[in-house]
């Protein structure tokens, strides 16, 4: 069975192999762990990292624009992203319209020449999807598709005030937001791939970043319409959100989500079991905040056992996943590694 075939009977309830892991380093762990063990790491675990041979040190990545320190980049929507740490994702700091003033001569950008945060060609893209059948292909929309983009065009708190005044070019906003991921989505459709990706954070420490009831209004409405075109091709929806979101989930299931990728001990381990386990597929994010910053080695395989234990079925309904950012002892992401590759074949 391939990676491939068993993601997707994972997901579907069809009896996997084993539990799908996924560990993603973060392209600014490369200048701030020491490299060659780190990517020691990664070539002792090989199911974590199937194929992976060391690159020549020292390895310079080849950063993203929007994660290059010290260089502002401004996306297709015309947002200004600004990060402290080179290959680290930062934050809007220049919003295109924060008046709404600027409404009336903006122009939003073309889904056939770019995704929203950088140029694609759609035609190589498909053409690279054909000559690897055996490959999970997964498409979707860029991180932070809808609600996020909308916080960066007009600034969070604008936006919120724009909610709560029911500005009537909010609705105008929206359309023309849904309009363009409309056109990705179309784009990824006709490229044939697995499932259907739907980024977006909408969870804080201690509850979501809107209201269940705007979320609701002026949110839900358009991911529905978005995530239909997948669902009628009858390709798994998978849907990441950061935070706790335990009170908006149960819109976002109804939204048409079939894999729910959300994180461990901020929405709670037995909150998910219990709402999720045998039901809807768990892409569960394993805690960077807590026990693999500052646990032990014993606290971190006890913390993904009972993981596991919890929430994983013999007939599937269980992905992890792991991103490794700055700070978390390499003693601890070793522990990290083995206890996921140990814990893969848990029900095998």
């Amino acid at each position: 069975m391939t990676s491939r075939e068993n993601y997707l009977r994972a997901v579907r309830f069809e009896r996997p192999d084993y539990i799908p892991m996924s560990f993603a380093v973060n392209p600014s762990c490369y200048e701030n762990y020491p490299q060659d063990e780190l990517f020691g790491l990664m070539e002792d675990h090989p199911l974590l990292f199937p194929g992976f041979q060391k690159p020549a040190l020292p390895y310079r990545p080849d950063y993203a624009p929007i994660t290059r320190k010290d260089a502002p980049y401004r996306d297709d929507f015309g947002c200004i992203w600004t990060t402290a740490m080179d290959g680290m994702t930062g934050t809007v700091t220049g919003h295109p319209l924060a008046d709404w003033a600027d409404f009336d001569g903006y122009r939003p950008p073309d889904p056939d020449r770019c995704t929203g945060i950088g140029p694609i060609d759609w035609a190589a893209v498909k053409e690279s999807i054909r000559q690897t059948p055996d490959r999970l292909h997964m498409g979707g929309l860029r991180h932070g598709h809808t609600f996020l983009q909308l916080c960066d065009l007009r600034g969070y708190q604008n936006l919120l005030f724009d909610m709560a005044d029911e500005e009537p070019r909010l609705w105008d906003l929206i359309e023309m937001v849904e309009h363009f991921n409309a056109g990705i989505i179309a784009h990824w459709l006709d490229c044939g791939v697995d499932v259907m990706t739907y980024a977006e954070d909408l969870g804080m420490q201690f509850g979501p970043m809107l209201s269940p009831e705007q979320f609701r209004k002026y949110i839900k409405p358009s991911y529905q319409r978005l995530m239909r075109p997948a669902k009628e091709r009858g390709l798994p929806i998978h849907m990441h959100s950061d935070g706790d979101i335990r009170t908006l989930v149960d819109d976002l299931i109804d939204g048409g989500v079939e894999i729910i990728n959300l994180q461990d001990l901020v929405n709670g381990i037995d909150w998910i079991a219990a709402k999720f386990a045998g039901k809807i597929c768990v892409d569960l994010d394993i805690d960077r905040q807590n026990v693999t910053a500052f646990g032990t080695p014993k606290e971190i395989e006890d913390l993904i056992r009972r993981e596991v234990s919890s929430i994983g079925r013999k007939e599937g309904g269980l992905t992890m996943i792991y991103g490794l950012y700055p700070g978390i002892p390499l003693e601890n992401v070793r522990a990290l590694m083995d206890a996921m590759e140990r814990y893969m074949g848990y029900f095998s």
